[in-house]
């Protein structure tokens, strides 16, 4: 099976009151865990390439791993650049396989954001690539994207509802609370549904995306505190929030923060308890088997996109 769009992932996604994962992929053993989990719980699935992980891995490794995933788990999966912020990156990411693309160009004024959104579409849409996009601007730290609190802002529904007219983008990625990185909330968890309700009113049976939509965990929080780590007060967004969400416009849930916790927390346990053991086969195994259960726990409670093929 060739790398699909997210274009029907998505319709029957709305259609169905669920999400698809999109998960970051850096490595062998990342892309390993959550394909296998996909293909035990037969759901459809979107792995994404930062910029951050074409500089670590480079392109070509990690179009060829997710390829090897293609014909090992014969899954529905899409290839997308997550947070490209130019037009050359984007069209880099076109011509080299990948099947979707995000175009953020939200740190520009509305304008701006407009034209270069309106510029990755035209170049994507003529070689058979969605397009994503971004209005309105996440808080947080993930990879090359660093937003201050301050500058963080929420998505206008009415622009959201201009944007997506003026640029013809496939889906787009609102801030209604949500952030990167493992501090997403200094208090309560709070997510605007109001918000979100409205922009789906005004965009009805269009794919909304949810960046920043890790839960953290407790319990590899806990577990990386526990082995040597030192992150105390991390705090992501309550499961039950995202399910909700999923039932609404929201058709793509990212999913990048609890991959790292899941995994550096295995690895940290393992290599505690075997401090004279150096074959990293025998850390990165088990980092694998702590991706795959905790992307099949999100696929079935979280994104509802278990047994959905």
């Amino acid at each position: 099976m060739p790398l699909v769009t997210t274009k029907e992932m998505f319709k029957q996604a709305y259609d169905g009151g669920y999400a698809i994962g999109a998960f970051n992929v850096n490595n062998m053993e990342i892309v390993q865990g959550i394909v296998d989990a996909a293909k035990e719980e037969e759901s459809p699935l979107i792995l994404q390439v930062s910029a951050g992980a074409r500089k670590y891995a480079k392109h070509i490794y990690l179009v060829k791993l997710v390829e090897a995933a293609l014909e090992d788990s014969n899954l529905p999966i899409a290839l997308h650049l997550d947070h490209g912020d130019s037009f050359e990156i984007c069209k880099d990411c076109v011509d080299g396989g990948f099947t979707s693309v995000m175009i953020d160009a939200s740190h520009h004024d509305f304008d701006e954001n407009v034209k270069i959104t309106k510029q990755v579409v035209e170049y994507a849409h003529a070689h058979g690539v969605v397009v994503e996009a971004e209005l309105g601007r996440l808080a947080g730290v993930e990879d090359d994207v660093n937003v201050s609190d301050a500058d963080a802002r929420f998505t206008d529904p009415e622009q959201a509802a201009e944007f997506v007219a003026l640029t013809g983008v496939d889906s787009l990625a609102i801030a209604i609370g949500t952030s990167h990185g493992a501090y997403k909330f200094k208090g309560d968890p709070y997510l605007d549904f109001e918000r979100l309700e409205k922009v789906g009113k005004l965009l009805p049976n269009f794919p909304i995306v949810l960046h920043g939509a890790s839960t953290v965990l407790p319990e590899f929080v806990q577990k990386c505190n526990q082995f040597g780590g030192n992150i105390p007060g991390a705090q992501g967004v309550p499961e039950e929030m995202l399910r909700r969400a999923a039932t609404m416009s929201v058709c793509k849930i990212n999913i990048d923060t609890d991959l790292r916790l899941a995994m550096t927390a295995s690895v940290r346990e393992y290599l505690a308890q075997n401090p004279s053991e150096f074959d990293p086969r025998k850390y990165l195994g088990p980092a694998r088997d702590a991706i795959k259960g905790m992307v099949a726990h999100k696929i079935k409670n979280v994104l509802g996109s278990s047994h959905t093929l």
